[in-house]
């Protein structure tokens, strides 16, 4: 597995990572034997970047590393471990977020405690609160590190002038946004502020929710996934458009040896040494098919190919409801 690295004075991770929402019920039940498989595969196949969040089944996904790493203790010094923090409820029950600093100590606490860390190695402001100015979030995230908590800090579904204001604050190591050949918007400022000021462009959802493989989730399936069922790709007639127009793509990767998800991530590793994509994923089989877009090369003609079959804006719908885009900075 090549390595990249995470920030401009960060550690050496794989260029692809794991993003451990699938330890979480999020896109069908699991369980921790399931999990600890899948962290089985990473350490075989060289995968060291794990992504993990306090919300992920409510504490589910950082409980399944935290037995993980109980069990196997050497895994620790194997894997560079980043968690989340934010998003939040009030007493009413209504999804709020809370950058102050005495939340964001308290959410890392109790993530250390269920990961069985004294110190995660990046530790996010899973969205932008806009009671704080970017150089307050970035403050409150700093003390953690000042305190021995996390190694690094990071933002998550932010806008370029966010960051650049972060910055000036506290160095921000890594930015997370959702970006693949589905959702291309951080193409436009994200991914190029984060190349000139050395920040990680950490990528989730790179195969598209599924959309981007080879065995994307039928249509049977998606009512029993609340996140999905109320997505616009997802929904009739959106999710029968982007099923046919996938059929070019998988065709496409059949003919280059490979499969889609592998593809697609080896698109995204395209886009800059800077770029790490982190799949998510409940198969061994499936975080294989994502892992071998890291073996890839594409030329000039491969990327042409791509373009030729999945234009920009190809897909049909947004990539969030109403409601879903709540939180995430909006900034073209």
């Amino acid at each position: 597995m090549d390595t990249r690295r995470l920030g401009a004075n960060g550690p050496e991770v794989s260029a692809i990572g794991y993003g451990a929402m699938s330890f979480s019920d999020l896109y069908g039940p699991t369980n921790e034997a399931e999990s600890h498989a899948v962290l089985n595969a990473c350490r075989d196949l060289g995968v060291t970047h794990l992504d993990t969040a306090n919300i992920y089944g409510m504490g589910k996904s950082e409980n399944a590393i935290g037995s993980y790493l109980k069990e196997n203790p050497k895994a620790r010094d194997e894997f560079i471990i980043a968690t989340k923090a934010t998003i939040t409820r009030d007493p009413e029950g209504n999804r709020i977020f809370d950058n102050s600093a005495e939340h964001l100590e308290a959410e890392l606490d109790k993530s250390l405690l269920r990961l069985g860390l004294e110190c995660v190695d990046l530790f996010y402001a899973h969205r932008r609160d806009t009671r704080f100015t970017p150089e307050e979030t970035a403050a409150n995230l700093g003390r953690l590190v000042e305190k021995g908590k996390t190694r690094a800090i990071g933002l998550s579904e932010i806008a370029p002038s966010t960051l650049r204001r972060a910055m000036t604050e506290f160095p921000i190591t890594a930015v997370q946004s959702e970006y693949s050949l589905s959702t291309r918007a951080p193409e436009l400022g994200l991914v190029q502020t984060c190349a000139e000021l050395g920040v990680a462009m950490v990528a989730f959802s790179p195969v598209g929710r599924s959309l981007l493989t080879d065995h994307p989730i039928p249509v049977e399936r998606i009512s029993d996934i609340p996140f999905l069922a109320g997505n616009p790709r997802f929904m009739e007639p959106n999710y029968s458009e982007n099923i046919r127009i996938m059929e070019s793509f998988r065709k496409l990767a059949s003919e280059m040896g490979t499969t889609s998800a592998g593809l697609a991530n080896a698109w995204l590793l395209s886009r800059g040494p800077h770029v790490i994509p982190i799949p998510g994923t409940r198969s061994v089989q499936h975080l294989r098919e994502c892992i071998s877009g890291a073996s890839l090369s594409l030329t000039e003609t491969d990327l042409e190919r791509i373009e030729a079959v999945l234009p920009v804006g190809w897909a049909h719908g947004d990539r969030y409801s109403a409601q879903q885009w709540i939180g995430p900075e909006r900034y073209c």
